[in-house]
């Protein structure tokens, strides 16, 4: 098959106007500026925006080969704007390719030119191939990156390349949007009859062209036949055409509180399904959960070592279980001695980066390394453990029922005692037994057997976490002076951070830091109860004095503990809210009338609620003659947030800022 170029012909219909985006066509030649297509003001593009890529094309195909089957063909061609030094990281490009042991990807025909103006003429440079280099990122991929040549504000780039792929499985995914805005964003793709591609796709933007077809077309195979004549046969096809446009895709926005944007970006992926070779049976190439599983499990860089030839470590695991008088036991004592004695290298990896008797030796790893090690010494003393595959928030949702194993990035280990899961993760020095961090908590995860891949769900909706905080204030014997004693049991991730903070810098600093923060008060008797226990929160424990010498006194009854700010400021949200836990935050507050003041103003109690109970905050305040209290909890019993629950948990947090920001006021006795 002759190879087909991309969605380009109406370029030999190029009018005065250089930037033609009509109905369904782009027309834009590739490899010719002229001075007027620096111009874009023709378009409305976002004022905050850095580049706009004003086309990206890519297309893929099929066709024939020598090796009596069919190889992979993607074009990509993209033309760029960079509108001020902030977009100059434009100019970098980076292919991701595919490799084994067998075949690899190449980005061949590989061009790129920088377009400036000077002096109303256009100059161009080239980039010089010798600047190309290729990265290692894993057993599987690497890539190949660039850095266009000349780069100016204002300056017009294009670059295009060719992938040539001998992996006909690796149908090559399309995102119609970046971090830049995007006028116009197209994909094709042409699927022989012999191939079913599952097709999946994400996003809020729809398109504005969708378009399937089918075209007859033949392919020309070809095999060697080593020193002998080689073979050719033709294979008729009835293809299956797909075409995709997006136009005017705004760029992408990191908003807060979203795991990784990447979740919510609009593309288009491909998973192999089933070939189907005329006059025999189907064969299944996505195949299911247990057989990926299996595979898994003989793999030497994942499961086939866990049980193999392990004796090296027997001298060492009789030194750390020594005294371990039952199975609980000898699973903490060897979680412990792994997560104490190993650094992490790299908290991405499902696959062994070393021999697990290396990874031992050298006392390092990435984490996959790590915690098929902890299984392994788990199962080496008769326990019942397995390796589990998740996706962290940061790398993106796993798919509920595809086997997709390119979706996960991390590993950790489930231990079985008494009928009680314990799902374990040695890469943290500061992590407890049986706790995971918050990235790990981002929906279905495996484990990992001989025979099953078990789905668990590791929801943040299934973890909550809880502070209780109380300040008492008590009055002194001199006018307007308070004592206090402040109380704050933190939540387990709070706590978690705090232990790395401390360890970083020391406990004594966390106090200076600490009393630097409330520097209006004097602190003393500062402790962290547990601070050497990871499997429970921190206690966070200090008394204070505080004192008041005018005739008004302001006292916010927060103390500073509470919301300063809405965490939703945007208008207008595209995405859900994606938070790591849900929260429960108690505040408990009592107070004496200082020697010489009498109560002017309080503010008043206030119940909020967001629908169906998914939010709920508590101000409730009492006084007396001599005292004042008060409570304040909130509570979000959801982590995840849809796009239409976005205003509502915007005004709900915006109250809460208002009610954490009002003061009690004290006046002097005349």
């Amino acid at each position: 098959m002759k190879p087909r170029t991309l969605i380009l012909a109406a370029v030999l219909m190029m009018t005065t106007q250089n930037y033609l985006f009509s109905q369904d066509k782009l027309n834009i030649k590739f490899g010719k500026v002229e001075a007027s297509d620096f111009d874009l003001s023709k378009f409305t593009i976002d004022s905050g925006a850095n580049a706009v890529v004003i086309a990206d094309i890519g297309d893929s195909y099929f066709e024939g080969n020598n090796k009596g089957w069919f190889s992979l063909v993607f074009k990509r061609q993209t033309r760029v704007k960079i509108l001020n030094k902030n977009g100059f990281d434009a100019a970098d490009v980076y292919i991701p390719l595919y490799y084994n042991k067998d075949s690899r990807e190449e980005a061949g025909n590989l061009k790129g030119t920088t377009y400036n103006l000077e002096n109303g003429k256009v100059v161009s440079a080239s980039l010089d191939k010798k600047s190309v280099f290729q990265d290692k990122l894993d057993r599987n991929h690497n890539a190949a990156k660039f850095t266009l040549p000349a780069i100016k504000e204002g300056s017009l780039i294009e670059y295009t390349y060719t992938i040539r792929s001998e992996f006909y499985f690796n149908l090559q995914p399309w995102s119609f949007q970046g971090r830049y805005p995007v006028l116009w964003s197209e994909y094709e793709v042409s699927i022989p009859s012999i191939f079913d591609f599952v097709f999946l796709s994400q996003g809020f933007q729809k398109f504005d062209i969708s378009e399937a077809s089918n075209r007859a077309n033949n392919y020309m195979i070809r095999e060697s036949g080593g020193t002998g004549a080689g073979s050719a046969f033709t294979f008729s096809s009835n293809d299956g055409i797909h075409r995709w446009v997006m136009k005017n895709v705004p760029a992408l926005k990191e908003e807060s509180f979203t795991s990784t944007i990447q979740n919510h970006i609009d593309k288009v992926e491909f998973q192999l399904a089933t070939v189907m070779v005329p006059q025999q049976a189907p064969e299944n190439y996505m195949g299911n959960w247990a057989k990926l599983s299996e595979k898994l499990m003989k793999d030497e860089d994942f499961g086939e070592t866990l049980d193999k030839d392990n004796n090296w470590m027997n001298d060492d695991m009789k030194t750390i279980l020594q005294g371990a008088s039952d199975s609980k036991e000898k699973m903490y004592r060897i979680y412990a001695w792994v997560r104490d004695h190993f650094t992490c290298t790299d908290h991405s990896g499902k696959y062994l980066s070393n021999p697990l008797k290396t990874v031992f030796k050298n006392k390092n790893g990435n984490v996959a390394d790590i915690n098929l090690l902890l299984t392994a010494m788990l199962r080496y003393e008769k326990l019942e453990a397995y390796p589990v595959i998740l996706s962290t928030r940061h790398h993106g949702y796993t798919h509920p029922v595809y086997p997709l194993i390119n979706r996960y990035n991390y590993v950790i280990c489930q231990v079985v005692a008494d009928n009680q899961n314990y799902y374990l993760d040695a890469t943290d020095p500061n992590l407890g037994f049986g706790h995971l961090s918050s990235d790990c908590y981002n929906g279905l995860a495996r484990v990992i057997t001989p025979d099953l891949a078990a789905p668990v769900d590791f929801s943040p909706d299934s973890i909550t976490e809880s502070r209780l905080t109380s300040v008492f204030l008590f009055k002194e014997k001199n006018p307007g002076e308070l004592s206090g004693k402040f109380s704050s049991k933190l939540g387990y991730y709070e706590s978690l951070n705090l232990r790395g903070k401390v360890k970083e810098k020391g406990e004594q600093q966390y106090f200076k830091d600490l009393a630097a923060a409330n520097s209006e008060m004097e602190l003393v008797n500062l402790k962290l109860d547990s601070l050497k226990i990871p499997e429970v929160p921190i206690q966070e424990t200090y008394e204070f004095k505080m004192k008041n010498e005018g005739d008004v006194a302001y006292i916010n009854p927060m103390l500073g503990e509470g919301i300063k700010e809405n965490w939703f400021k945007a208008a207008d949200r595209l995405y859900p809210v994606e938070m790591p836990y849900t929260l429960d935050e108690t505040y408990i507050f009592s107070m004496e009338i200082p020697e010489g003041y009498e109560l002017e103003e309080i503010p008043k109690s206030a119940r909020v609620s967001m629908t169906e109970g998914k939010g709920i905050f508590e101000y409730l305040i009492a006084k007396d003659d001599q005292n004042i209290r008060l409570r304040s909890r909130l509570q979000l019993k959801k982590a995840t947030f849809s796009r239409d629950d976005y205003q509502e948990l915007r005004e709900f947090f915006s109250y809460v800022v208002k009610k954490h920001q009002e003061q009690i006021v004290l006046k002097k006795k005349k």
